[in-house]
């Protein structure tokens, strides 16, 4: 990189790249870290290893030696040391209460549910035997049951449906297009239905997906004077001739518009 390296020497390049000379070639390999604790900081600036001279714990860096509590409380005490977190939670003695308290952390445990036989902790949740649809949670020694929710639906009612076995309604497939239905005018066409969308050069057929496919009709008959027939796509050459203006028959003479001394004739070639 345009940088005189003496031979033996170890430098880190961008990307923590740890690079070495030797013989005239440079040697570079990623630089592998060792990060012998569970809670490490990120690498500082420049730096490329993460360090345990501190904690990182649910994204907040602890410094070395600091003493916390964690973010759901609980009364539990963790502190950093060498960049490992150790938590300590009280030991309480049995006993039951209509809610825990948050000034003393053994003051009491909250009480357990006895439903339909079974005995269930304080803020566990489960369902009814035989019944998905309804989930129930264990609150200071009451059960309190509800229905499962259910999502909001975007299709109409008689699109929907609810299978064995589920707890909420979805919404069927819609049945497959019998025709093809046009916005601009509202005519549905039936499937292999052929049509002029207004154009005479343009035909369009109705697919069995429902979907319109159109193509232009291509004329390749020419005549120098054709006669255009309304409604008709491409001019014809074989009923006659137009001239300024007029349609003459075939084989049928009449005077220029030009010169009234010239005799015109229409002639089908």
């Amino acid at each position: 990189r345009g940088f005189p390296r003496e031979p033996g020497a170890h430098w880190t390049e961008p990307g923590c790249q740890s690079c070495t000379c030797q013989g005239g070639r440079v040697l570079c390999d990623t630089v592998s870290c060792s990060v012998p604790c569970s809670h490490p900081l990120p690498a500082p600036a420049g730096g490329c290893c993460p360090t345990c001279t501190g904690c990182l714990h649910e994204g907040v860096a602890r410094a070395e030696g600091d003493v916390f509590s964690p973010s759901d409380g609980n009364c539990t005490v963790c502190v950093c040391l060498a960049g490992n977190v150790s938590c300590l939670s009280p030991e309480c003695p049995p006993g039951s209460c209509p809610s825990p308290s948050l000034a003393d952390c053994c003051s009491c445990n909250p009480e357990k549910c006895n439903f339909q036989g079974r005995t269930y902790a304080h803020g566990a949740r489960f369902s009814l035997d035989g019944d998905d649809c309804t989930t129930c949670v264990c609150q200071g020694g009451e059960v309190e049951c509800s229905f499962t929710p259910c999502p909001v639906l975007d299709c109409p009612q008689h699109q929907r449906h609810l299978g064995p076995g589920q707890c909420c309604s979805t919404c069927r497939d819609p049945p497959a297009p019998a025709g093809c239905f046009l916005d601009d005018n509202g005519v549905e066409f039936p499937v292999g239905q052929i049509w002029s969308p207004g154009d005479p050069c343009e035909l369009c057929i109705c697919q069995a997906d429902g979907s319109v496919s159109c193509q232009r009709t291509d004329c390749v008959e020419t005549c120098p004077y054709p006669i255009r027939i309304p409604g008709q796509c491409c001019p014809d050459c074989s009923a006659g001739c137009t001239y300024m203006g007029r349609t003459f028959s075939n084989n049928e003479t009449f005077p220029s518009a030009l010169d009234p001394c010239l005799s015109c004739i229409c002639l089908v070639r």
